[in-house]
């Protein structure tokens, strides 16, 4: 047997129908414009940021992670041209904590692994330019690899002298690379969690590999580091709570976006980087980087 339905019936749940729709996308609009509006006001109230990542620099044939003292040169004056500033770690920190100022046009410069040509063939040019650098290294690099083979720009790692030269420059800043997880195959893959390991193993391996460094560079050199840079970017959740115990203030992450820098000191973990490859010219690097 068939139900009957009357058409009257049948148009008022059809105009009910469309009054729900109509209502739905009426919140829909108005929450995105309040979103957009939030995100927008958010940007207004924060300083662009632009990182930099660098590693060796050195030669004359680029590669991905490879730039010329060339390529590094006109990098720099570009940013000079174009009334960019370089930052410290420092400064930034200081201003999330509302006791320091940051430029018009900040950019924050980094350099990843300890290579040497980051004193040799780098620190002239940050000189030159007058502009300030943050060099994260790697514990086993400099201990067992730089005091092995020191000194050859192509593939040297920074000694501890080296290291103190560098901080005494007065233009670079030395940051915690971890001590010996910088591996991408293997086991693990840099300082992230693996699955097998509880919560409380993994703390206490990352704590001990972290801290042993910080001890280091504070022996060698009286400074100690509060930049901490994920090798290769790879990070776990787990980890956070063992950097900030350690003291450190900022995290450099390897995920290519902007940066929006407020007066909430959290906004320093998880810094986006560009890895500035040879491929690519100063004027389409500094174009990809400066698009807000």
């Amino acid at each position: 047997m068939y139900e009957c339905r009357s058409a009257k019936r049948f148009f008022g749940l059809l105009i009910l129908d469309a009054i729900v729709f109509s209502l739905c996308a009426i919140f829909f609009f108005i929450g995105k414009s309040l979103f957009i509006s939030s995100a927008d006001e958010k940007k207004e109230n924060s300083v662009f940021l632009p990182v930099i990542m660098y590693h060796s620099v050195y030669g004359e044939n680029p590669e991905e992670y490879i730039v010329t003292p060339v390529q590094f040169e006109n990098d720099l004056a570009w940013l000079a041209e174009n009334n960019y500033t370089s930052v410290t770690a420092q400064q930034l920190t200081d201003y999330v904590n509302g006791t320091g100022l940051l430029p018009e046009n900040p950019v924050m410069i980094t350099l990843d692994d300890g290579c040497y040509n980051n004193l040799s063939d780098v620190l002239p040019l940050l000189e030159k330019y007058d502009m300030h650098a943050v060099v994260s290294v790697v514990g086993q690099y400099t201990d067992v690899t730089a005091e092995n083979d020191p000194h050859i720009p192509a593939y040297s790692y920074l000694t501890w002298e080296d290291i103190k030269n560098l901080i005494n420059s007065g233009h670079v800043e030395i940051g915690n690379h971890t001590y010996n997880m910088h591996s991408f195959k293997g086991e693990r893959r840099g300082c992230s969690m693996n699955p097998d390991e509880t919560e409380e193993q993994y703390s206490e391996l990352l704590r001990n590999d972290l801290n042993r460094l910080q001890n280091e560079i504070h022996e060698h050199t009286g400074t100690l580091p509060i930049v901490f840079a994920y090798p290769f970017g790879f990070r776990s959740a787990e980890s956070t709570p063992v950097i900030r115990e350690l003291g450190f203030s900022i995290t450099l992450t390897c995920t290519e976006k902007p940066n929006y820098i407020t007066h909430d000191p959290d906004c320093l973990y998880g810094l986006n980087r560009y890895n500035r490859s040879g491929f690519y010219s100063t004027n389409e690097f500094m174009e990809r980087i400066v698009t807000r």
